[in-house]
């Protein structure tokens, strides 16, 4: 008699298990806190919009008017010419500071130095009263050898050229120095080594300072007003001395450094993704 085996049934398949739903994280507090923030600047601009005193129709009388844009341009052209010419100057001094020579290189130090160290205000004064120090140079009397505006240009640009320095010698770092030693293998000599591979390399690194010292420049020639420059903040203050009108003639001066840094800054915006293309993170 033979014995039959029967196959154990098979089991029965399991359930499938439910879809697990995914919740997003709760983020209570910073929508809380973005809230509150938008809550403050919609109340902060509607009082600054219907406050009277800020008197807005008087700041629309003054806006374009003769006084107020002769004062913006001399400050468009002071920001230029100081910018270039600090930058300029800046760059001989971070090659210098960069050179082997030793007494090159403590000459660029100590201009850095001095000229990081003083307060503009006190250069433009020490300049404007050159006379007293210098009475007579090679036979010629400096007491009215340089005027306010002068001044301003020589002061402002000697203040600029100690940061722009800075600012070159970091963009000449930041350069490998791989890049240097293959263009010497070239045959490149050094000033076509400088123009040809290490700026447009180092211009990376310069641009972003650069364009933060130009708004800071275009801020900063407001203070050329003390020794009667008619930049824009001097020629709003010859009108409110004149109407008594502080606050809006103010307002004119600060709506116009808002829009002309604004501009300025786009522009810096592209000029950066000019000399970062091929970089990461560059748009």
């Amino acid at each position: 008699m033979s014995a039959t085996l029967a196959k154990a049934p098979a089991p029965a398949p399991a359930p499938p298990e439910p879809a697990l739903r995914i919740v997003p994280a709760r983020r209570t507090g910073q929508w809380t806190a973005a809230g509150a923030v938008v809550l403050l600047a919609v109340l902060g601009l509607y009082s600054v919009l219907t406050n009277r005193a800020f008197q807005w129709d008087v700041v629309a009388a003054y806006f374009t008017s003769t006084a107020v844009l002769r004062g913006l341009g001399l400050t468009l052209w002071l920001t230029a010419a100081v910018m270039a010419a600090g930058f300029a100057l800046g760059t001989l001094l971070a090659v210098l500071r960069l050179s082997a020579n030793p007494v090159l290189r403590a000459v660029s130090w100590a201009y850095v130095w001095f000229f990081r160290s003083t307060p503009i205000l006190v250069q433009l004064l020490f300049w404007f009263n050159i006379g007293a120090l210098y009475p007579t140079v090679l036979g010629i009397h400096t007491v009215n050898l340089l005027g306010p505006l002068s001044v301003a240009v020589i002061g402002l640009t000697l203040h600029e050229a100690a940061y722009a320095a800075e600012v070159v010698r970091g963009g000449i770092l930041s350069v490998d120095r791989g890049q240097i030693e293959a263009a010497q293998s070239l045959g490149l000599g050094r000033r076509r080594r400088f123009t040809r591979i290490v700026l447009p390399q180092a211009m990376r690194s310069i641009v972003p300072p650069a364009g933060n010292m130009l708004i800071g420049t275009l801020k900063g020639t407001s203070i050329v007003s003390v020794i009667a420059v008619q930049d824009l903040l001097y020629s709003v203050q010859l009108v409110y001395h004149r109407t008594y009108q502080v606050i809006p003639l103010l307002l004119v001066a600060t709506v116009w450094y808002v829009l002309v840094t604004s501009v300025l800054s786009v522009g810096q915006h592209y000029v950066e993704r000019h000399y970062g293309r091929g970089t990461a993170g560059a748009r």
